[in-house]
């Protein structure tokens, strides 16, 4: 059985007031009143995948469901979600909607996945809700309270999209104040929608007389008949009437004064609440209107006094403006609150911003650091509002946090003289974030030295230098900002870092990313393997995904792209199940994609992948991408014979978007390029040349390298001695192996060579690079090496006999295919029948035997995505995958061959 989580992890902040808005509120027990009639509609209504109870502020709904959850007849387990104004984006949205239903439905799996940015959820992922609702036993009911709170038309056509794709399994009750923006007209004609409107929420006569009874009222019937035509069904405003009326002398005369044609009844009963309650009562409601939730120490934090608990607990029994909350908090009623916002405002507007303050000092003090930042950011705290965020390790919520957006907005607001070090340190922050590095280290400048006893200063001080290094690609810099993060991490309390993986997550991609732009490919590799397993959050997850692909990028550039599209497939399933936005995902993964192809000679495929690549906003701000690109671009130049013209878009880039910002590994990627282009011109002093003064480090360098003073005839010992390093080093991948054994074998051929043409040498030399090359299906390799290799695989068709995957230009013509050698008893050597395929030049993943199972019915890629939950992009590259370790061209001939091979039996 999957496994299933218990703690709300995919939120952002871990407050702990998040689980009162995943339960149902409980009704006052002395006044509350049953409506049968309303329940009993709700259980008709439940019988449809939707279910609208619409009505304005006040008229009872919020409770009524609540009721009917706790004494209806359900169709299934129920979840419920209270919102708000900041759930209007997708990922937020989602994330809490998963917390609704881990909270209330058991068994919700971890693979499911939870949204890593507010502003996006994957398709992927509502594909893999859907199916576990679909294969739940019973139907689920979900219930979205204040649902007029959600108007973004992307958010809503998802919902949508959830309720067709579980078909009936899914029983949505929308609770608002408002219509939803769901095609309610598709679901009225299909029969689909049940509904409770305002006028079924209205309070019948016989209802009124029993809620003021409920108050300990006993009016005149004609008393009733005045009260239920003034408040025409209202229940709010019958609730708010009957407390005024209670706590007057004459309660019969109070009630009988109602006037019908009054135009602002609700502002008339709530001043006359508010004015009839004691002192100590009406103050409590006014200080404690600026939270909307409250609990009662809270309350005493805003009052001075100690009649918190009591107070509220008398409200929630009297009436329905106060709810009581699971976990000791209280609600209110968000009419009344927002109304007694307005008293306070108008009667001691100064008291406003010292009140937040108070309020954030509170629930700083209680875990609760993000809602507390928001209060004291509101009352102009500033020095506190940074405080919070720096102590609590938090800084890297700007940068990479779910909701990041909302951070720097407001701290955007924090003027200029404030200069306390916390608030500096956060000014830096949102410096990087609109990409100023000189800036935000001019702001540390001014803040040497930090107190020593402050080690929280100095983690946030060597994130915003490890932060500045990754922007301006200095190593030493992130190497030393890296260096003393992490020893600072010893010094703060690890429960901060525990829940704010990010901020040494951020230090070591940026180190890692710094590194790798230095040619240090195995710090490089270091630094970004403990970033890629930094510990699942929404505020990791783009650094996961990045980090992964930057380290398939270093797998590519040591010539082992098979390792490269594993690291890549791992990312793209990060990216999936953290419900990353395209935008927000790397263009080093679609790099490394076109890198691969090209290696295996797919032109056409290597040129949409760098087109992806290219396409992505983020792209031109990350010199890798930058670089690669250009190189990829004059590769494929290359591919196509046309050197001079590779050779003009390396020059575009030097001159273009590396010129402000280059580094050795640039360098040698340029130079090693160009002098590739040069060989393929037939310039080979040119192309030794083009590696004056240009270190080059990286194995496909080095053979590029020896190529050249080979061709040039310049230093030709010690470049063979550097092809038979690489050719025997068992770290070298197959891309930089096949490379060197080709050229080795050339050498070997040559004129000049021992074994001359046609030699065992030569012959043994070039059996090892096909061998090499096989797996991969390498074919660039061979292409690069020009005539010399169709000359060899001609004088020995053999060789090329024994690899199929060989294309027709590299092959020999043959009468037909060679028979194997037999055996004593006559069966081939190897064992299989004559006419069976190969076996795999690799095993194939259980996802990619899966993908291929798939495949077998005929689905299509995206209903295979669909199947399995992954995003289409992600089964491709399984299916590229496959095709490479089975040898076959298409996902056709890849499923005859799985089947003759037996790989799919059982599925």
């Amino acid at each position: 059985m999957p496994h299933t989580r218990t703690a709300p992890a995919t939120l952002p902040n871990g407050d702990p007031m998040l689980v009162t808005r995943v339960r149902p509120p409980g009704p006052p027990a002395a006044t509350f009143l049953r409506r049968e009639r309303l329940l009993r509609q709700l259980d008709t209504a439940a019988s449809r995948p939707v279910t609208l109870v619409d009505g304005p502020a006040g008229a009872g709904k919020t409770l009524l469901v609540a009721d009917w959850l706790a004494h209806g007849r359900l169709p299934g387990p129920a979840g419920w979600l209270t919102l708000e104004e900041s759930d209007n984006q997708p990922g937020t949205f989602w994330a809490y909607v998963r917390e609704a239903l881990q909270g209330g439905v058991p068994g919700l799996p971890d693979e499911v996945g939870a949204p890593a940015r507010a502003e996006h959820v994957e398709p992927s992922l509502l594909v893999r809700l859907a199916a576990w609702i679909n294969d739940r036993p019973r139907p689920l009911v979900l219930v979205l309270d204040e649902f007029e709170h959600i108007d973004n038309p992307r958010l809503t056509g998802q919902l949508h999209d959830l309720v067709r794709h579980t078909a009936g399994r899914l029983r949505l009750v929308l609770v608002g104040r408002r219509e939803p923006l769901l095609p309610l007209h598709r679901y009225r004609a299909a029969g689909e929608l049940g509904e409770l409107r305002a006028a079924d929420l209205a309070l019948s006569r016989a209802e009124a007389a029993a809620l003021l009874e409920r108050h300990g009222l006993h009016p005149e019937p004609s008393t009733v008949d005045a009260v239920h035509r003034a408040v025409s069904g209202w229940a709010a405003g019958l609730r708010l009437l009957a407390l005024a009326a209670k706590d007057t002398d004459d309660p019969e005369a109070y009630l009988g004064r109602i006037d019908a044609e009054q135009a602002a009844l609700s502002d008339y009963l709530l001043a006359e609440v508010l004015r009839t309650q004691p002192a100590p009562t009406q103050d409590l409601l006014l200080r404690c209107s600026i939270l909307g939730r409250v609990h009662p120490d809270l309350a005493d934090a805003l009052t001075g006094r100690r009649d918190g608990r009591r107070i509220l607990d008398r409200l929630h029994q009297d009436n329905a403006f106060t709810e009581a909350l699971p976990d000791g908090w209280y609600r209110l009623h968000p009419m009344f609150a927002g109304i007694l916002r307005l008293h306070l405002r108008a009667a001691a507007p100064e008291r406003v911003d010292g009140l937040r303050v108070r309020a954030a000092r509170w629930l700083a003090d209680h875990g609760q650091y993000r809602a507390a930042l928001e209060h004291a950011a509101e009352g102009g705290a500033w020095e506190l509002a940074a405080g919070l965020l720096v102590d609590e390790l938090a800084l890297g919520e700007l940068v990479a946090g779910h909701d990041a957006a909302r951070l720097v907005e407001l701290f955007s607001g924090m003027p200029p003289t404030e200069r306390a070090p916390a608030a500096e340190l956060v000014r830096a922050a949102v410096r990087l974030v609109h990409e100023d590095a000189d800036g935000a280290l001019r702001i540390l400048e001014r803040l040497d030295p930090l107190p020593e006893q402050r080690p929280e200063l100095q983690l946030a001080a060597a994130f915003v230098r490890a932060e500045a290094a990754r922007l301006l690609g200095s190593a030493a810099l992130a190497d030393t900002a890296a260096r003393r993060a992490h020893e600072l991490a010893q010094r703060v309390p690890s429960g901060s870092l525990e829940r704010h993986p990010e901020l040494l997550a951020l230090v070591d991609a940026g180190l890692g990313s710094a590194l790798l732009w230095h040619g240090r490919l195995d710090e490089a590799q270091a630094a970004l393997e403990r970033a890629a397993q930094a510990p699942p959050s929404p505020a990791t997850a783009r650094l996961r995904h990045d980090s992964l692909c930057r380290l398939a990028l270093i797998d590519q550039l040591r010539g082992r792209p098979g390792r490269a599209e594993q690291r890549v497939r791992e990312a793209d399933e990060e990216a999936d199940r953290s419900s990353l936005p395209p935008d927000a995902r790397t263009g080093v993964r679609d790099l490394v994609l076109a890198a691969t192809a090209l290696e295996r000679d797919d032109s056409a495929d290597a040129l949409r992948a760098l087109q992806r690549t290219t396409a992505r906003p983020a792209s031109e701000r990350d010199p890798v991408v930058t670089l690669g690109s250009a190189v990829l671009g004059a590769e494929l130049e290359l591919a196509r014979g046309r050197p001079d013209a590779a050779l003009r878009v390396l020059a575009e880039t030097r001159a273009g978007g590396l010129a402000d910002r280059t580094s050795d590994w640039s360098r040698e990627r340029l130079a090693v390029t160009a002098c590739a282009a040069h060989l393929a011109a037939g310039r080979p002093q040119q192309a030794v040349a083009a590696l004056e003064g240009v270190p080059t480090r990286a194995p496909d360098s080095l053979v590029v390298v020896a190529r050249a003073r080979l061709a040039a005839g310049t230093g030709g010992a010690g470049a063979l001695d550097r092809l038979r390093a690489l050719r025997d080093d068992p770290a070298a991948g197959s891309a930089t192996r096949t490379r060197a054994l080709l050229l080795l074998a050339e050498a070997d051929a040559g004129p000049g060579g021992p074994g001359g043409p046609g030699g065992p040498d030569s012959a043994r030399l070039l059996a090892q690079a096909l061998a090499t090359a096989e797996p991969g299906r390498l074919l660039r390799p061979f292409r690069e090496s020009g005539p010399w290799v169709r000359r060899e695989l001609r004088r020995r068709p053999e060789l090329a006999r024994a690899h199929p995957w060989l294309p027709g230009d590299l092959r020999p013509p043959s009468p037909g295919p060679a028979p194997a050698a037999p055996a004593p008893n006559g069966r081939p050597v190897d064992g299989r029948r004559e006419d069976a395929p190969p076996p795999p030049t690799e095993p194939l993943t259980e996802r990619e035997r899966d993908v291929l199972a798939h495949a077998a019915r005929m689905l299509s890629t995206q209903e295979i995505a669909d199947e399995l939950f992954l995003s289409p992009n992600t089964v491709k590259t399984h299916l590229k995958s496959i095709n490479r370790k089975l040898l076959t061209a298409n996902r056709r001939e890849a499923v005859r061959a799985a089947v003759r091979l037996h790989l799919l039996d059982g599925r």
